[in-house]
C-alpha cells in the first residue's frame, strides 16, 4: 500500500520569495478600496491559512501577527485586533495541518471555513468590546467566500510546486 494515491504529483519545494510575494499581493489586495461591502473576502486571511497548512515551519503565528498589525495600521481600527484574529487563525491553521493535507482539496476546504469563521468573530469580538456595534449578519458572509477560493487559491499558490525540476525520460519521478 502507498502512502501517496495514484495520480497525486510530488511537489518540488515552496520558494520563501514566492510565499512572500503572494503575501504582499493578498495584503495589496486587502488595501484596496473597495468599499464595505460584507462579501469581499479577506485575502491575507486566506493566504495566511493556506500558508500555515501548507508551509507550517515559514508561515506561522509571528508572521500572521506582524501582517495583522500592518491591517490594524492601516484601517485605522484597534491596534491588535486583525493581529490577534490572523494570529489565533494561523495558530488553529498549524494544528491541524497535518490532518487537513489528507483530504481533497474540496473537503480542506470545508474545514477552514470554520477557521475563517472564528477568526471573524473574534475580529468582531475585539470590535464590540471596544464600542463598535454589530454590522449584521451579513458580516458572516466573507468566511464563506474565503472558503469557497480554497480550491482556487490551492490550485494558483501550488502552480510553482507542480513542475518538473528537471524534465528527463529517464527520471522516474
Amino acid at each position: 500500500m502507498s502512502l501517496m494515491p495514484r495520480g497525486d504529483q510530488l511537489l518540488l519545494p515552496a520558494n520563501p520569495l514566492f510565499i512572500l510575494l503572494t503575501l504582499l499581493l493578498a495584503l495589496a489586495f486587502n488595501l484596496l478600496p473597495l468599499g464595505r461591502s460584507p462579501a469581499v473576502p479577506d485575502m491575507l486571511a486566506l493566504t495566511l491559512a493556506f500558508w500555515a497548512v501548507n508551509q507550517p515551519r515559514r508561515v506561522g503565528v509571528g508572521i500572521s501577527f506582524f501582517f495583522g498589525l500592518l491591517m490594524d495600521v492601516h484601517q485605522g481600527s484597534l491596534l491588535g485586533q486583525h493581529g490577534l484574529a490572523y494570529s489565533l487563525l494561523a495558530f488553529a491553521a498549524v494544528a491541524l495541518h497535518r490532518r487537513m493535507l489528507w483530504f481533497p482539496v474540496l473537503q480542506q476546504a470545508m474545514q477552514v471555513l470554520p477557521l475563517f469563521i472564528a477568526a471573524h468573530l473574534v475580529s468582531l469580538a475585539v470590535r464590540m468590546v471596544a464600542g463598535d456595534l454589530f454590522p449584521g449578519w451579513t458580516y458572516f458572509i466573507a468566511p464563506c467566500f474565503e472558503a469557497l477560493l480554497w480550491p482556487v487559491v490551492t490550485f494558483v499558490y501550488l502552480a510553482p510546486q507542480r513542475r518538473a525540476p528537471d524534465p528527463d525520460e529517464n527520471r522516474p519521478l
